[in-house]
C-alpha cells in the first residue's frame, strides 16, 4: 500500500481537530442544560455606519463546532460595499488564519480591495472557505486556500512555505483562528477543553509568527486578533480570556523583539462580533440576545472590524505604530 500523501495526512488531522472541538462542545452543552437564559431590556441599538446593521433579537440558533457561516440563519455582513480601496496594500501578500468566515473573511476581502493577494487558512469549513476565495477573486486578486490545524507546528511552517512558493513572498500575517466554548461553572472546565483553547489561540499564533518572520522584509506587519475579554475578563470564558490576554502580551513583546527587523506587530481587540464563533459556542436563546448588553446594544458585523486590520497592516497608515492594542468594542459602559 502506498504511503499517505502529506496533504491527506493534514486533512485527516484537521478533521480530527474539528471532531475534538465538537466533543468538547457536547460536554459543555450537557452542563448548560441547567443554566438560565439572558435577555435585553429592549433599548434600541446604535446605528452609526454607512448602512443599518442587525440588532437583537437574532434567530435562536446553535451550531456544531467549528461553526459554519453558510448555515447561519442571519448571514454576517463582510463585503463592506461602501468601503473604497486605495492601494494601501498594493501587491502585498497576506496570510490570514481563520479566513473562511467572520472577521477573517472580512479582512481578506478588504485586504484584496486594497491590492493584496490572500492566503486563506482554515480548519475544515470548505464551503465557507470557497465563499472567501470567490469574494477575494471578485476584488481582482488571487486567493490560495489551505486547510489545516494551527496547533500543528509542522502545518504552520508548511503553509507559509506554500504561500511563499505560490506568491513569491509574505508581507502581512493576520493571526485570527480561534477556539471558544464557554463554561458557566469553573469546575466544569476540563483540562482537555483548556488545552485545546491554549494550543489553538496561543500556540497557533506563536507557530505562525515564527514560521512567517524569516520570510518578512522591513515594512512587513503582523496583526493579531485579541479581544475585549483580555481587557475586561469574562466569567464564562476563563480559558478564552486567558489566551487573549496572552495574545496582547505576546503582541507587545514580539513587537519589541522585531523592531530591528523592521516588522511591526499590533493587535485588534474586538468586542462581540456576529460570526459563527458565537452561535457555535452559546446556547440558542443566548445567541438570540448576543451583543445586546454592549453600550451600542448590538454586536459588530465583521465588516465593521476589518478596517482596523487594514489600518495596522498598511505601512502607509501605521508606519510608526507597533506594540499597540486597538480596541473596537462598541463603546465603554460607564455605569
Amino acid at each position: 500500500m502506498p504511503d499517505a500523501r502529506p496533504e491527506d495526512i493534514r486533512r485527516d488531522q484537521a478533521r480530527a481537530a474539528a471532531e475534538q472541538q465538537r466533543a468538547i462542545q457536547r460536554q459543555v452543552d450537557e452542563a448548560d442544560r441547567r443554566a438560565s437564559g439572558s435577555s435585553s431590556d429592549g433599548a434600541g441599538a446604535m446605528q452609526a455606519g454607512a448602512r443599518a446593521y442587525p440588532e437583537p433579537p437574532f434567530p435562536a440558533q446553535h451550531q456544531p463546532k467549528p461553526g459554519s457561516e453558510a448555515d447561519l440563519a442571519l448571514q454576517p455582513l463582510y463585503d463592506a460595499p461602501y468601503y473604497a480601496g486605495s492601494g494601501k496594500l498594493k501587491d502585498k501578500v497576506a496570510l490570514i488564519t481563520g479566513a473562511e468566515s467572520g472577521i477573517g473573511r472580512a479582512v481578506a476581502v478588504l485586504f484584496a480591495r486594497e491590492g493584496a493577494d490572500i492566503a486563506a487558512l482554515y480548519l475544515d469549513e470548505t464551503q465557507d472557505a470557497e465563499v472567501t476565495r470567490r469574494a477575494v477573486e471578485k476584488e481582482g486578486r488571487r486567493c490560495l486556500l489551505i486547510s489545516g490545524d494551527v496547533r500543528d507546528r509542522g502545518f504552520c511552517f508548511e503553509a507559509v512555505d506554500q504561500v511563499v512558493e505560490e506568491f513569491g513572498g509574505l508581507d502581512v500575517l493576520v493571526n485570527n483562528a480561534a477556539f471558544q466554548v464557554h463554561t458557566a461553572d469553573f469546575e466544569d472546565l476540563t483540562e482537555e477543553h483548556f488545552d485545546v483553547t491554549m494550543k489553538t489561540n496561543l500556540y497557533g499564533y506563536f507557530h505562525m509568527a515564527q514560521a512567517a518572520v524569516p520570510h518578512m522584509k522591513p515594512g512587513s506587519a503582523i496583526v493579531n486578533c485579541g479581544s475585549v475579554t483580555a481587557l475586561m475578563g469574562n466569567k464564562d470564558l476563563l480559558d478564552y480570556s486567558t489566551t487573549k490576554g496572552g495574545i496582547h502580551a505576546f503582541t507587545r513583546s514580539l513587537s519589541s523583539n522585531l523592531i530591528p527587523k523592521g516588522i511591526r506587530v499590533n493587535a485588534v481587540a474586538p468586542g462581540p462580533v456576529w460570526t459563527p464563533l458565537n452561535p457555535s459556542d452559546k446556547e440558542a436563546d443566548k445567541v438570540a440576545q448576543f451583543g445586546a448588553d454592549t453600550p451600542m446594544r448590538r454586536p459588530a458585523q465583521p465588516e465593521e472590524i476589518a478596517p482596523a486590520f487594514v489600518f495596522l497592516a498598511s505601512p502607509q497608515l501605521s508606519s510608526y505604530i507597533t506594540g499597540e492594542i486597538l480596541p473596537v468594542i462598541g463603546g465603554y459602559d460607564s455605569r
